[in-house]
C-alpha cells in the first residue's frame, strides 16, 4: 500500500511506514460507533501520532475525530481516503483513557464518542502552543497518624506507599477532617512518583480538598479540574496533567477520565451524591467509572464517605474491596448525641414562632444551649422557598380545592394585617373556609415548609441571633464561629469554624416519604453529612419516627448496618445493585417496538411499561437481568440502539443502565 516516493504533482502518497490510521469519527449515530480506516500521507506522517486530533471526510462532510492507532494494512477491501488534515500533533487521547472510554461506553450501552466528549476538553490552540511547567520534585510521604483511629488505616497508607494495589471502602468518623485524610492518602502515592486522582461532588468540597493537598504536597504539585473553570484555563490545566507535569489531580465529575500518568490511586468521596451521576449520554456514575479504571490499570481504589451506599457495600460483600472503619470506642468518643422525636412534638413548644417553624421543644432547648456556648446552630430543611403545598393539620391529607381538586398553597403576605388565605395553584380560586373532607378539621399545615419561611419564623423565635440561609439562590461555603442560626437545604450546608453546637434536621418524613428506590439511603446520607458538621459529641435532633431504620442508623451512627439492610432488601426484591437494570423511555409505540426487538438474556425480565406523563405521551419500561448477565444486557441494548439508528427511526428511545432513579 505504500506508494512511490515521487509521483504526479498534487497527488498524495501514503506514508512509507504504518500508512493506515484508525479513526474514531465524531458522528452521533449509534450504528457508526466503530473505528474507520484512512490513509496517512507522507507529509502527515510525523504529525499523525496516536491520540492526536484529525479531520476527515465522512459521508461527504468534514468531521473531527481522534487517531486511535496506525497499522500496516486495512481489511476494508476498498480504496481508502486520506486524512483531510491533522488538526494538532498533540496526543490528547492516551491509550489508557481510550481503553477506559471504550469500557465505559460498553458498560452503559453508549458510544465511544459520547464518552470522549466528557474526557477531552475542546482545543485552544494558543494554550496548546505554550509549554506546561516542569514537574515538581516528589513530596515527602505524610504521617499516618491521622488514620490511626481506623484499625486498617495505617495498613492502607503502607500499601499505597509500597505500590501494592489496595481497594477499600472508608467510613469516615463524624467531625472527621476528611480533606486532610484524603490528602494524606493521595500524597502517599504521589511521594512514590505515581499519580493520584480524587473526585468530589461539588466545588465547595473541591476547594477544601485543594487546600489540604496543597498544604501537604505543595501548591505546584496539585491541580484542580472542574466545569466552572473557563475553557482556556481548563484546557491549560488538563494539558499539564496529560503531559505529566502534575500527578496529583482533584476534580468534580468530569475529572474521573483525566489522563493522569502512571495512575496509582483513584478516590471518590461521598459516592451516593447524585452530582456524581453524569446527566449526558451514556449517563455513567463516577464510582462505577473509577471501579472500571482501577480494574483496568491496577490502581488502588478508595471509596469514602460518612454514609455508605448499597453499591459500596456490595464491593465489600463480594470481597473485591475491604472496609476501613473505626472501632466503636473511637466512634463513641466523637459521635454526636442524636435524639429522634416525632413530628408532632413541636406542638409542645410555647413560643409561637418556634411552633410556626415546627421546632420541637428538645430542638428548641438544644439551640438555646448551643447559643449559650457561643456556637452556631445548623437547621436542615428539605426544601427551599416558602410553603409549596398544604395539607390537613390533623390527618395530613392533601388540601384540595373544592372547585377543581387542585393543590392549595399560601401566597404569603398580608392584607390589613391579616395573612392572605390559601389559594388553588391550578385555578387560583381563594379558599378561605377550608374543611378537610377526610376528618372535618379546619386546620392547615405545610407539607414541607421551605427554608426561607423557616428562617423567617426562627428569626422571630431567636430575635437576638443572626440568621443565615444557604440554598439554591446562594450557597455558603463557610460560616464564622459564634452565635448564628444557619438554615440550609440538603447539600448546601456550610462548614462552621470549630463545628456547630447543634444540628437540627427538620421534616424527616418529607425525605423518607419520597417515591424513590433510594429514598431511605439518600435520607440517611443527607442526615449524616449534616450531622458530621457538629462538634465532637455535639447535639443532633432529627424530626422523624425513631422506629425507622435510617433513624436508628443515625442514632447509633451505624451506616454499615443500614447499608447491609438496604442491600439485603434490594437483593430480595430484585433491584440494583443486586441486579443490573435498565430504563427505556420513549413514546408508547416506539417503546413497544423497541421492546419487541430487544433480545433478552436468559434471566431477562421486562417490567412495565408505565406512563411517565399525565398525557400518556411518554412511557418507561424496566429491563432487569442478573448481575452476571449485565454485559449481555449492555450488548443487547447497544445493538438495539444501532439497529434503530440504521433504520432512522424517528422517535428516540432513551436508554439508561443502572440509573439513580428507577421508580
Amino acid at each position: 500500500m505504500a506508494g512511490k516516493a515521487t509521483t504526479r504533482r498534487g497527488e498524495r502518497v501514503p506514508a512509507l511506514a504504518l500508512p493506515v490510521a484508525r479513526i474514531c469519527v465524531d458522528v452521533p449515530l449509534a450504528h457508526l460507533d466503530r473505528p474507520f480506516d484512512y490513509l496517512v500521507s507522507t507529509e502527515q506522517d510525523a504529525d499523525a501520532v496516536p491520540g492526536c486530533r484529525v479531520r476527515v471526510r465522512f459521508a461527504g462532510q468534514l468531521v473531527d475525530g481522534f487517531l486511535l492507532d496506525r497499522a500496516e494494512e486495512s481489511d476494508y477491501g476498498r480504496k481508502l481516503s486520506f486524512l483531510d488534515r491533522v488538526i494538532s500533533p498533540e496526543p490528547v487521547l492516551s491509550p489508557e483513557v481510550a481503553e477506559l472510554a471504550r469500557a465505559v461506553a460498553d458498560r452503559y450501552a453508549g458510544s465511544l464518542n459520547d464518552v470522549l466528549r466528557m474526557a477531552i476538553p475542546p482545543r485552544h490552540a494558543r494554550v496548546e502552543a505554550k509549554p506546561s511547567p516542569e514537574p515538581v520534585p516528589n513530596p515527602a510521604a505524610p504521617s499516618a497518624e491521622g488514620w490511626s483511629r481506623y484499625p486498617f488505616g495505617p495498613n492502607l497508607l503502607d500499601a499505597l506507599r509500597a505500590g501494592r494495589p489496595a481497594r477499600a471502602v472508608w467510613q469516615a468518623l463524624p467531625a472527621e477532617d476528611w480533606p486532610a485524610r484524603l490528602a494524606e492518602a493521595a500524597t502517599s502515592v504521589v511521594s512514590t512518583g505515581r499519580g493520584a486522582l480524587v473526585v468530589v461532588p461539588d466545588h465547595r468540597d473541591l476547594a477544601r480538598l485543594h487546600e489540604a493537598c496543597a498544604a501537604l504536597a505543595g501548591p505546584d504539585a496539585v491541580v484542580t479540574l472542574s466545569s466552572d473553570l473557563g475553557p482556556s484555563e481548563r484546557y491549560k490545566r488538563w494539558l499539564a496533567v496529560r503531559r505529566g507535569a502534575v500527578r496529583l489531580v482533584l476534580g468534580t465529575r468530569g475529572a474521573a477520565l483525566a489522563p493522569v500518568h502512571d495512575l496509582g490511586l483513584v478516590v471518590v468521596w461521598d459516592d451516593g451524591d447524585d452530582l456524581h451521576a453524569e446527566p449526558r449520554m451514556p449517563y455513567p456514575n463516577v464510582r462505577d467509572v473509577l471501579v472500571q479504571r482501577s480494574h483496568l490499570t491496577g490502581a488502588s481504589l478508595l471509596v469514602g464517605g460518612f454514609a455508605r451506599t448499597a453499591e459500596a457495600q456490595l464491593l465489600v460483600d463480594s470481597g473485591w474491596a475491604h472496609e476501613v472503619v473505626a472501632t466503636r470506642d473511637a466512634l463513641r468518643a466523637v459521635a454526636p448525641r442524636v435524639a429522634a422525636v416525632g413530628d408532632n412534638a413541636w406542638q409542645e413548644v410555647k413560643d409561637p414562632a418556634a411552633r410556626s417553624a415546627r421546632l420541637p421543644s428538645i430542638a428548641f432547648d438544644a439551640a438555646r444551649a448551643a447559643f449559650a456556648e457561643d456556637a452556631p446552630v445548623l437547621i436542615q430543611v428539605p426544601r427551599r422557598g416558602y410553603v409549596p403545598s398544604l395539607a390537613c393539620g390533623t390527618c395530613r391529607a392533601p388540601a384540595r380545592c373544592r372547585r377543581c381538586a387542585g393543590p392549595l398553597a399560601l401566597p404569603g403576605g398580608a392584607e390589613d394585617g391579616v395573612p392572605k388565605p390559601a389559594y388553588c395553584r391550578w385555578c387560583a380560586a381563594t379558599e378561605a373556609a377550608f374543611r378537610c373532607p377526610a376528618c372535618g378539621s379546619r386546620r392547615l399545615r405545610g407539607q414541607v415548609i421551605g427554608a426561607r419561611r423557616t428562617a423567617e419564623e426562627l428569626g422571630r423565635a431567636f430575635s437576638d441571633i443572626p440568621v443565615r440561609t444557604s440554598g439554591a439562590d446562594e450557597v455558603l461555603a463557610t460560616v464564622p464561629a459564634g452565635r448564628a442560626l444557619v438554615v440550609a437545604t440538603p447539600g448546601a450546608e456550610p462548614t462552621a469554624e470549630g463545628g456547630y453546637g447543634a444540628v437540627l434536621l427538620l421534616d424527616g418524613w418529607a425525605l423518607l416519604g419520597r417515591a424513590d428506590l433510594r429514598a431511605t439511603e439518600e435520607t440517611l446520607r443527607r442526615w449524616m453529612t449534616a450531622a458530621a458538621l457538629a462538634r465532637p459529641a455535639g447535639r443532633v435532633v432529627v424530626i422523624a419516627d425513631s422506629s425507622l431504620a435510617p433513624v436508628q442508623a443515625l442514632v447509633r451512627w451505624d451506616p454499615v448496618w443500614h447499608a447491609r439492610q438496604e442491600l439485603a432488601a434490594r437483593t430480595e426484591l430484585g433491584f440494583p445493585p443486586a441486579v443490573r437494570m435498565a430504563t427505556l423511555d420513549g413514546a408508547p409505540d416506539a417503546l413497544a417496538a423497541a421492546l419487541a426487538d430487544l433480545p433478552l438474556p436468559p434471566t431477562g425480565e421486562i417490567l412495565g411499561p408505565v406512563p411517565l406523563s399525565d398525557d400518556g405521551q411518554r412511557e418507561r419500561a424496566l429491563v432487569r437481568v442478573a448481575r452476571t448477565e449485565g454485559k449481555a444486557l449492555s450488548e443487547a441494548l447497544t445493538a438495539l440502539q444501532a439497529t434503530r439508528s440504521a433504520r432512522k427511526d424517528p422517535d428516540p428511545i432513551r436508554v439508561k443502565l443502572d440509573p439513580l432513579e428507577v421508580l
